[in-house]
C-alpha cells in the first residue's frame, strides 16, 4: 500500500484479512488514528519515507489517490508490470454488493449521501463509502451488504481498470485538479468519463444531459450501458427526469414519480441536479414513490457546503468550504440575492475564473483572501471589486469579513481552492471558520 491515509489503510487492512502479505508505506507522518488501526491488525508499516527495495517486490501496489501515477519510483513500476490498481478496485474484487458510483466535479458527496438516505429509508442493506467517510476497504473488511453507494474522485478513477460500476452516476464535469492532469481539462474530462469503464448493457449509465462536455464524451467514447439522462429543461425522457414548470417528473417506463421543487430539502440549481439523479437511481432499484419524496424532502445537507453558521448582527456567515473549485462557488456565489464578502483563496488547482468575475461584479462587495499567495486572486478581480485584503487565519478572515459588512448582508467563505496551504483539510478549514464566527 502506497500512502497511509482513509484509503490505504482500509485497503491494509482488507488484504490483511485476506491473507495476503502486506506493507504500508507513506512518505508523509501517518496520523495517530491510522496507525492505531495498522497496529491493531499487526500490519508492517513505515512513515516519513519509501523503502524502494520492498516496494519493488510487491507483487501488486495499491496506490492511494492522493498519489499521482507519474511520481517516477511509481511509473517505473507500472512499465516493469507491476499492477498498480486503487483501493476501489481491489476492494470490489472481495464484495458481492451492486455497486452504485457516483462521480463529478461538484455535487458528488451530496448525492452519494442523498442516495444513501433513500435506501436506507427504503429498507435496504445498504452502506456508503470511498471518498466520503470510510474507505470502500474498510467497509467491507468489517462486512459486506446488498449495495454499497460510493462516491468515486477522479484520482481514484485514474488506477481503475477491471473495475464496473452496476449505477454510475455523472453529475458533471467542470474544470477541476488540472495541476494534476497537465493543466489539459480534456486529460480531466477523460479521467471523469472511466466511470463507465467496463459497463456493459446489464448496467446503467445515469448523466447530466445538460453538460456540454458530458454530451460531446458520449459521442467519442463507447459506453454499453443503458444510458439514463437527467435535465432541468422540459424534454419529457421516456426514462429519466425533467422539469416540467416547478415539477420533476422521473419517468422510468410506467412507474413515473413528480414532485415540486418547493418540496425539495435541497434548494438551488445545482441541488435540483443532485435530486434528480438520486431521485432516477432510486426508481431504476424500484423504491417507491412516497419513500422517495419523503426522503428528498427531509435529507440533510452535509456540512461545509451552503452551511449555515451563525448571524452575528444581521450579517449572515456561511460556510461552503467544500467548494474547492472555481464552479463550485459559481453555484454558491449565484445562490444568494444579497451583497456578498467572499473569503476565498489557498491552493489554486490551475483555476480559471472567467467564468465566475460577473457573477463577483454584480454581487461581491469585498473579497477576502485566505491564503499563502493570493496574487492570482489580486490579478484576477482586481478590476470586479474595490476592496481585496490578504488574511492568513480563518480568525483574521471571519473578523475583517465582520467589520466590512453590514446588516442584511452575507459573509461566504467558498474558496475556490484546495486548503492544504493553511489547513489539513476543507473540513478543517470549515471547522477553524465556524469556531471563528461563533467567538464574534
Amino acid at each position: 500500500m502506497l500512502g497511509g491515509g482513509e484509503s490505504g489503510t482500509g485497503a491494509a487492512v482488507l488484504a490483511k484479512k485476506k491473507g495476503f502479505e502486506v506493507f504500508l508505506s507513506d512518505k508523509g507522518k501517518i496520523k495517530d488514528k491510522y496507525k492505531r488501526v495498522l497496529k491493531k491488525f499487526e500490519i508492517d508499516f513505515e512513515e516519513l519515507k519509501h523503502s524502494l527495495r520492498i516496494i519493488n517486490s510487491a507483487d501488486e501496489i495499491i496506490l492511494s489517490p492522493g498519489i499521482p501515477r507519474y511520481v517516477p519510483f511509481i511509473k517505473d513500476l507500472i512499465d516493469k508490470g507491476v499492477p498498480v490498481i486503487s483501493e476501489i478496485e481491489f476492494a470490489a474484487r472481495f464484495s458481492s454488493a451492486k455497486l452504485i458510483c457516483i462521480s463529478g466535479s461538484n455535487g458528488k458527496t451530496t448525492t452519494t449521501l442523498l442516495v444513501y438516505h433513500i435506501l436506507k429509508a427504503a429498507g435496504l442493506d445498504v452502506a456508503v463509502a470511498g471518498n466520503v467517510g470510510d474507505s470502500f476497504a474498510m467497509r467491507l473488511a468489517e462486512k459486506d451488504h446488498d449495495f454499497f453507494v460510493l462516491e468515486i474522485s477522479s484520482f481514484q478513477l485514474d488506477s481503475m481498470f477491471a473495475f464496473k460500476a452496476d449505477f454510475a452516476i455523472l453529475l458533471n464535469i467542470t474544470p477541476d485538479h488540472l495541476d494534476r492532469y497537465g493543466n489539459k481539462f480534456e486529460n480531466y474530462a477523460l479521467s471523469k468519463f472511466r466511470i463507465t469503464r467496463n459497463q456493459t448493457k446489464n448496467d446503467v449509465f445515469i448523466y447530466n444531459a445538460d453538460d456540454e462536455t458530458i454530451g460531446k464524451l458520449l459521442e467519442t467514447q463507447k459506453v454499453n450501458a443503458t444510458i439514463i439522462p437527467f435535465s432541468l429543461e422540459d424534454k419529457a425522457f421516456d426514462r429519466g427526469a425533467f422539469l416540467k414548470g416547478n415539477k420533476i417528473i422521473i419517468n422510468n417506463y410506467k412507474n413515473n414519480f413528480t414532485m415540486t421543487l418547493e418540496q425539495l430539502a435541497l434548494q438551488g440549481r445545482h441541488n435540483t441536479y443532485n435530486s434528480m439523479a438520486a431521485g432516477v437511481q432510486a426508481k431504476l432499484l424500484e423504491i417507491r414513490n412516497e419513500t422517495v419524496k419523503q426522503s428528498l424532502s427531509d435529507f440533510q445537507n452535509v456540512s461545509h457546503r451552503l452551511e449555515y453558521v451563525s448571524s452575528v448582527h444581521g450579517i449572515t456567515f456561511i460556510n461552503d468550504s467544500k467548494a474547492t473549485n472555481v464552479n463550485s462557488t459559481w453555484y454558491a456565489l449565484e445562490h444568494y440575492n444579497k451583497p456578498i464578502v467572499w473569503i476565498a483563496g489557498g491552493v489554486d488547482k490551475g483555476n480559471e475564473y472567467e467564468s465566475i468575475k460577473e457573477l463577483v461584479k454584480q454581487k461581491v462587495k469585498a473579497i477576502i483572501c485566505l491564503g499563502l499567495d493570493n496574487s492570482k486572486l489580486h490579478e484576477e478581480f482586481g478590476g470586479c471589486v474595490d476592496l481585496i485584503i490578504d488574511t492568513e487565519s480563518a480568525m483574521d478572515a471571519v473578523v475583517t469579513a465582520y467589520q466590512l459588512a453590514k446588516k442584511g448582508e452575507i459573509v461566504l467563505l467558498s474558496p475556490a481552492c484546495a486548503s492544504f496551504d493553511l489547513f489539513e483539510s476543507f473540513e478543517d478549514r470549515g471547522n477553524q471558520f465556524k469556531a471563528a464566527v461563533n467567538a464574534l
